[in-house]
């Protein structure tokens, strides 16, 4: 104990010393403030406070004390800027405070000075950032000379600040690792990102990602000197920007981003011209707005819509409505994808069915306000979030002037109970052309079943489980083992050699494999479990494209089976696939780019598109939501609209499902008949990493 005390009280002197030299203050926290607000007022970064407050990471009290580092005076309010005379006082130089946001692009952008220029003013730059509460010069324009034949040297092996927007699914950590970076570094330059990391937050990062040859293309953030000045009005770009190429982006993704044609950012980027690369610094125009074509707004004709009881507690739908259609894309094994329309002189008035868990009644008699509740609920977000998809398809088919009526209704849902049965009693359901829910399995089964005899198609919008044979009943979501099935099929396909190498703690997969994959070789393993790799390396036949199917999340042996597999590249075509998501190869540990060598395959439900009516569709879902769509929102619209389109093609439901593949924005629709009773799903996308480091789907 007493040498608990002794190390306790050397670290806490350790450490208030090292800030000793710029003063410590004691700030008290008062009702309501964070420590982003503290660190504002006192001109430090929440991570400076955290450092000599570890406590404050899981949040303050008001009275709280905290000890506020104060370098070189930063706690005293100054001046944002101050002018100051140069030695020969020909020119004047402004002093600038760096104040919260700022970065090195918005601070040059302000004075109209070149990356450069400020830099040589202010060296202590190129090895600390852009820090709040920092004093810079700002050089008169034109005082600072450069040096060419030192820039030419340097530049090549200098790190470069460049801009990061953060993407659904990123985290912190990723983000360090793609800029080789730490996560300390990421917040203390981006401090709004310290309690949380908002998708579309725009980072400035200092990091060592790689650089192709393409770091020619790196400029500073001034005008070309050919570029005019904009007019009213006018949509020509006169403000440029660095932007580093992310893994698997494209021609067409970045020109989507950034609304300018391959021609316009091969001309501004000219190493361009040997195609896009991963780490590629290029010069891209911000600031510029593209309209988006085919988007209109006009009120609904004949489409009725019968509210949720206290619908006032659900996000609502309306406002502008999305014209152009999914197109497709075919995978060379599956039947022709379908391109669904209206059908001409198709006017007889269908209905629809929503069937979704809201459990407003529970949510009434709820001492939780609905802010938490639905903060706290993840279910009920799920429902939200479903909901607000179908809304974007419902707004869909009133500007097609579908002849659908949508009725929405609260199941009531919990694992075991629902009020379908009431509704029923209400003869709500059995004048439907389709229903879509429940979302639980029993219950989708249940309602399959008492609708049975009325001959109304059910569709299951968010189970994998295998459903019991009951012949109205549709699983939109292909199952496990039809995902499993689809890429074992791909690759015989191909007259594929198919390896498998799984740990012998994936029980379920060596059982799966040996009962439903004959003919598929399992890898020896050694006694200590890890892999025989001189038994994989035989097993492996040249002339023949050969599939390893890799189950493990072992880190060692998926080091080792990769390896095994570059080694054998030089005599052998091979490629590595996986069932499932595999977290192990997300970590540092496993090298990207070897599993870009090896052409790393996998099934999925869903897919990637860049085409223009997906793109469309995410953004005007977060032009009315505020927020980019999951993938329930998605599954909500694909679901819905897929169904309303079915039903308008002068068919029965189940008659379009037997003739047609249809695609929406994530998800194929391939209905099947089971043998023993149903239908299913078997959609699925076989994906995998190309050259290019692109994701594509495989033909």
């Amino acid at each position: 104990m007493k040498y608990f005390f002794t190390l306790f009280y050397f670290v806490f002197f350790i450490t208030c010393s090292a800030f000793s030299q710029g003063k410590v203050t004691k700030y008290t926290v008062s009702n309501g403030e964070t420590v982003n607000q503290i660190a504002q007022k006192f001109k430090v970064t929440p991570y400076d406070i955290y450092q000599l407050n570890p406590d404050a990471r899981n949040g303050v009290k008001p009275n709280t004390v905290l000890l506020i580092p104060s370098s070189s005076g930063k706690a005293a309010p100054v001046k944002k800027e101050e002018t100051v005379a140069t030695r020969n006082g020909s020119t004047k130089e402004v002093i600038h405070e760096v104040q919260p946001k700022e970065t090195f692009y918005s601070i040059e952008r302000k004075y109209g000075i070149s990356d450069e220029a400020l830099k040589a003013a202010n060296p202590f730059l190129e090895k600390d950032g852009v820090q709040i509460g920092q004093k810079l010069v700002i050089p008169a324009k034109g005082s600072v000379k450069t040096a060419s034949s030192n820039k030419s040297s340097k530049e090549k092996n200098q790190e470069k600040y460049v801009f990061h927007d953060v993407a659904a699914k990123e985290t912190k950590f990723s983000i360090a690792k793609k800029y080789n970076t730490t996560i300390e570094d990421l917040e203390k330059r981006n401090p709004e990102i310290v309690s949380n990391l908002p998708i579309g937050y725009r980072l400035t990062i200092k990091g060592t990602a790689p650089i192709t040859a393409a770091t020619t293309a790196v400029v500073n953030n001034e005008k070309p000197a050919d570029t005019k000045k904009p007019v009213e009005n006018s949509k020509k770009v006169t403000t440029y920007m660095e932007y580093q190429v992310k893994p698997k982006e494209t021609f067409y993704s970045l020109g989507r981003t950034f609304h300018i044609t391959q021609e316009e950012l091969t001309e501004l980027n000219p190493t361009l011209s040997e195609g896009v690369k991963e780490g590629m610094v290029l010069k891209v125009p911000s600031g510029y707005v593209k309209p988006v074509p085919i988007i209109v707004q006009q009120p609904v004709e004949k489409t009725e819509e019968k509210p949720v009881e206290n619908r006032e507690e659900a996000p609502s739908g309306g406002g502008i409505k999305i014209l152009e259609k999914v197109k497709s894309e075919t995978v060379s094994a599956d039947p022709e994808v379908v391109e669904l329309s209206k059908k001409r002189g198709n006017n007889e008035r269908k209905k629809v069915v929503l069937l979704l868990p809201f459990n407003l009644a529970k949510m009434q008699n709820d001492t939780l306000s609905p802010a938490t509740r639905i903060k706290n609920d993840k279910f009920l977000n799920m429902t939200l979030d479903f909901y607000s998809g179908a809304m974007m398809a419902i707004d869909s088919a009133k500007v097609l002037k579908l002849p659908i009526d949508i009725s929405i209704y609260d199941s009531q849902e919990t694992k075991s109970t629902s009020n379908i049965s009431g509704l029923i009693s209400q003869n709500k359901l059995q004048d439907a052309d389709a229903v879509i829910g429940p979302f639980y399995q029993n219950n989708a089964e249940a309602t399959a079943n008492s609708l049975r005899m009325y001959n109304v198609p059910v569709i299951s919008p968010l189970s994998k489980d295998s459903a019991n044979p009951i012949g109205n009943l549709y699983q939109s979501i292909p199952s496990n083992d039809i995902v499993r099935n689809t890429v074992f099929d791909y690759m015989r396909s191909k007259n594929g050699n198919i390896v498998a190498v799984v740990d012998k703690k994936k029980e379920s997969v060596i059982s799966y494999i040996k009962q439903n994959q004959k003919g598929v070789v399992l890898a020896s393993l050694t006694e200590t479990g890890g892999l025989d790799v001189a038994n994989l390396k035989s097993l492996l036949l040249p002339g023949r494209i050969n599939y390893v199917v890799m189950e493990t999340g072992n880190t060692a042996m998926i080091k080792t089976t990769i390896k095994a597999l570059i080694d054998a590249q030089r005599t052998c075509q091979v490629q590595l696939v996986i069932l499932e998501p595999n977290s192990t190869l997300d970590t540092d540990e496993i090298s990207f780019e070897n599993l870009v060598k090896l052409k790393l395959m996998y099934p999925s439900v869903t897919r990637e598109s860049d085409e223009s009516s997906v793109l469309i569709f995410e953004k005007e879902y977060k032009l009315k939501n505020k927020v980019n769509p999951n993938t329930y929102a998605t599954r909500g619209f694909d679901v819905t609209f897929d169904t309303m389109m079915r039903l308008v093609q002068g068919k029965t439901y189940q008659e379009t499902t037997d003739l047609m593949t249809t695609e929406q924005v994530d998800n194929k629709f391939q209905y099947y008949k089971k043998e023993d009773g149903g239908h299913a799903n078997k959609g699925v996308y076989i994906l995998y990493y190309d050259s290019d480091l692109t994701l594509k789907v495989a033909n």
